[in-house]
């Protein structure tokens, strides 16, 4: 077995058994490919498995979550059907490790992308819905200690998504100047705008986009797209009410509890 199987097998055995240790021993902290390779490894056993696949979420767009992590770039991660839970639904403390919710704009393609290079008004001819969304990121590693290649090898820290009942078109949205207010239990937690995300929810898309292109994975109609934080992660517990609203969008809301 390669280093690299044996470091998905790690990170894929953590769901269960709980987290580990940084993969320091298989991956340098600034190893991209090896870890897309790893995450590549996952989500092909995954399908394999049965899953399926619904789409992909960015993450480490906002320079607060950056600076959380520890990071400074962009990263990936492959979205399944089986993570989406339902608006003002609840999320079993028994499914998730270490979490933390994030509040993000959220695209539902009605059109395929070309498997070239995305120009920003053919990514907005292809948009059929926006809707607010809540990403609960979780991390196989222990502590949140990621270095980048740790994020990415395991999955870019995905854990579950909430998209919101409302949904709009893309036309007469302000996705750059709009507000994001995130509540626990009724107090805000996590503030921040669209421009947080990579300078807009769209140049995430964007980078996304291209990079699946090159890589021959276009993304297809159909596809969702979490484009990322709009600010601070928010750490959250067992009984917690999670609740984001964001201009324009509308709030989307889960519970944590057994």
């Amino acid at each position: 077995m390669s280093q690299q199987h044996i470091a998905a097998e790690r990170l894929r055995e953590a769901y269960s058994n709980g987290a580990v240790a940084p993969l320091r021993d298989i991956l340098a902290v600034d190893d991209g490919a090896g870890a897309y390779a790893i995450q590549s490894i996952n989500t092909r056993h995954w399908i394999d498995q049965g899953r399926r696949v619904a789409g992909r979420k960015v993450g480490l767009t906002a320079k607060a979550v950056q600076a959380q992590l520890g990071v400074d770039q962009p990263d990936f991660g492959v979205l399944f059907e089986d993570m989406a839970v339902a608006d003002g639904g609840t999320v079993p403390v028994s499914r998730l490790l270490q979490p933390k919710a994030e509040a993000e704009v959220a695209l539902i393609l009605g059109a395929d992308l070309p498997d070239r290079t995305v120009i920003r008004e053919e990514l907005e001819a292809a948009i059929a819905e926006v809707a607010a969304a809540i990403e609960i990121v979780d991390s196989r590693i222990a502590d949140w200690k990621i270095s980048f290649a740790d994020t990415v090898a395991d999955n870019g820290s995905s854990g579950l998504y909430v998209l919101s009942n409302t949904r709009h078109e893309l036309a007469g949205l302000d996705l750059w100047t709009c507000g994001m207010v995130l509540e626990k239990n009724g107090e805000i937690a996590s503030l921040g705008a669209g421009a947080a995300c990579l300078g807009h929810p769209l140049n995430a898309a964007i980078w996304l986009a291209n990079l699946l292109a090159e890589q021959g994975e276009p993304l297809r109609k159909g596809d969702l797209i979490l484009t990322g934080a709009l600010g601070p992660m928010v750490p959250i517990a067992a009984g917690d009410i999670v609740r984001a609203t964001i201009g324009g969008l509308g709030t989307v809301s889960f519970s944590y509890r057994d």
